[in-house]
């Protein structure tokens, strides 16, 4: 189990949310197939457990009774989720709301063609 990765990805993704408020499903569940090797259910699963309360209850608790959902992962992810949401959000206020709309475009695009090209 890589916790050290799964609450450097929390921090980020939380990082990240706080400052152009996205996360989920854009950034820790693809980074769970591609950067630890998680099936794409898997890692839905996951993504939907560390944002269960009150978002995703029913649907993790569906992906847990199929067996997609790695509770390990989700916990610490969600740990550092909060801790980078805190600060990311601290940053966000300080940057125009322009420059702002412009970096979420280009993390958007960046993320899509990144599923797009790989296999």
């Amino acid at each position: 189990m890589n916790i050290i990765g799964f609450i450097i990805l929390g921090l980020a993704a939380g990082s990240i949310s706080g400052v152009i408020g996205i996360g989920g499903g854009t950034m820790i569940t693809p980074l769970l197939v591609l950067l630890f090797g998680f099936t794409q259910k898997t890692a839905q699963g996951t993504t939907l457990a560390l944002l269960v309360p009150p978002i995703g209850i029913l649907a993790a608790m569906t992906y847990y009774k199929a067996g997609f959902v790695n509770i390990t992962a989700g916990a610490f992810i969600a740990a550092g989720f909060m801790i980078g949401g805190y600060f990311g959000s601290k940053i966000a206020i300080n940057i125009p709301e322009d420059l702002l709309r412009k970096v979420f475009a280009v993390y958007l695009m960046a993320i899509a063609l990144k599923l797009f090209i790989t296999k």
